[in-house]
């Protein structure tokens, strides 16, 4: 938690300053989204994420991609603010507020969505998984850069993503009849940090151990490259050729129909 914090601090700093030089809420984003549909939804995600950590109520969701762009939907519905400057003064806020929630004393868990228990800093890992990729959506909308620190990646992947993989239900990041024929064991080693296996099965996604069972391909990945991979913001092909992404094994092709199967919430 101490860690993800310190990063949250930073990457909501830089948030602000991101905000503040994107004057157009227009301009588009990704899918039907504009700048400032993105920057109202990272609001809700903080206001949503600092509840969790406090033990309060949480909007009523199937963590699935189907079920949150039905849940983002909504609150973008009830909301009409869309200028960046008064976003990002509430983004600035609502990070003010997280970092004092997350600061105090803490259960050993807490309610996210759909009722999961998790740890308290998986939500702020969560958090800020989505501030590092909603900020990539906004600065590539608006011509800004936006580097994602190989430790922020890290934490977002280790500390939040694979931990609510483990935590949901193991249809939850698949998309059901894409992955029904699909099988596979898939390793993945982070750059700077460990390995896990990632395991598909008919429709479910659960992790393993490395070293349990053979796999069929493995991925040694710089995290902000896997991380930009596997929500889709960017093709598995650039990284690979630019080394940030290499790849081997029995099947190493499973690789690009994993992609294919995968759907994040």
């Amino acid at each position: 938690m101490t860690e993800a914090r310190a990063a949250l601090r930073d990457v909501a700093g830089e948030l602000v300053a991101l905000l503040g030089h994107a004057p157009d809420a227009d301009a588009p984003s990704v899918g039907t989204w504009t700048v400032g549909d993105v920057a109202a939804h990272l609001s809700h995600v903080f206001r949503f994420d600092t509840d969790a950590v406090a033990g309060k109520a949480v909007p009523e969701a199937t963590v699935t991609a189907a079920g949150m762009a039905e849940v983002n939907a909504r609150m973008l519905a009830g909301d009409d603010v869309r200028d960046p400057v008064v976003l990002a003064d509430r983004i600035a806020a609502l990070a003010n507020e997280f970092d004092d929630v997350a600061s105090g004393t803490r259960p050993a868990t807490v309610d996210w969505l759909q009722g999961t228990p998790v740890p308290p800093s998986v939500v702020a890992c969560h958090l800020l998984e989505e501030c590092l990729i909603h900020g990539h959506d906004i600065a590539k909308a608006t011509g800004q850069r936006w580097p994602i620190p190989r430790h922020h990646a890290l934490l977002a992947i280790e500390g939040g993503v694979l931990p609510l993989i483990a935590a949901l239900p193991p249809t939850a990041f698949v998309d059901q009849e894409k992955a029904r024929s699909f099988r596979a064991r898939v390793e993945f080693r982070l750059r700077g940090g460990g390995r896990t296996v990632l395991a598909f099965d008919g429709g479910s996604l659960t992790l393993e151990t490395p070293g349990t069972h053979d796999v069929d391909a493995h991925l040694s990945a710089d995290p902000a490259a896997l991380m930009l991979v596997f929500i889709g913001r960017q093709a598995l092909w650039s990284p690979v050729l630019g080394g940030k992404l290499t790849a081997w094994g029995a099947q190493p092709w499973k690789l690009a129909r994993m992609l294919t199967v995968l759907s994040p919430p």
